[in-house]
């Protein structure tokens, strides 16, 4: 398995357009979110204790997910053990209001979502998703957003700049000029 550092340079190289790097601020939570919201229906089981967000396919996903996340890198992995349980528990309130509401706010979070992720990669990097060349690119993107947030509040200083100097520095490209290459 490629380390943490590998993983953000393979997925920060179809990232370097400043402006699709922005899309997939809005884009991926809004995707994680839907996925939270739409795998918390059926219900596995529901235990007095946790009531307030049962056991459900989301579960499942978000468990796994934070598991990757936290063999990769414990600090990071941790942070977004946080993101994951704030997901879980906002998708099993919306699955519990009626069904409209849920798939609205499912599918309605999901497509648009997948919109800013489209617009930022024709409109802005001119270069196709990274989870095209990789799936792993699905799991990656959540945690690439994380990292590069925290590294706009100067966390990890040397991992962001070994980062940059796999991947190359950020930029804003013409919208054309890099279409032509």
């Amino acid at each position: 398995m490629r380390n943490l550092t590998d993983q953000l340079t393979q997925y920060a190289e179809y990232h370097r357009d400043t402006r699709n790097i922005a899309t997939h601020f809005v884009g991926i939570p809004m995707i994680v979110l839907a996925l939270a919201v739409l795998l918390s229906r059926p219900v596995l089981s529901s235990t007095p204790a946790l009531a307030a967000v049962p056991f459900s396919p989301a579960w499942l996903l978000f468990g796994a997910s934070t598991l990757y996340y936290l063999v990769l890198d414990v600090p990071l992995g941790l942070m977004m053990a946080v993101v994951a349980a704030l997901c879980l528990t906002i998708g099993a309130w919306l699955s519990q209001q009626g069904t409209a509401v849920w798939l609205a706010a499912g599918v309605g979070l999901f497509v648009v979502g997948w919109v800013f992720q489209f617009v930022g990669h024709v409109a802005y990097e001119h270069r196709k998703p990274a989870f095209v060349d990789d799936l792993v690119g699905l799991i990656v993107g959540p945690v690439f957003v994380l990292a590069e947030v925290l590294f706009s509040l100067g966390w990890r200083p040397a991992l962001h700049a070994a980062i940059e100097a796999k991947a190359g520095p950020t930029r804003i490209n013409p919208p054309r000029a890099h279409a032509a290459r």
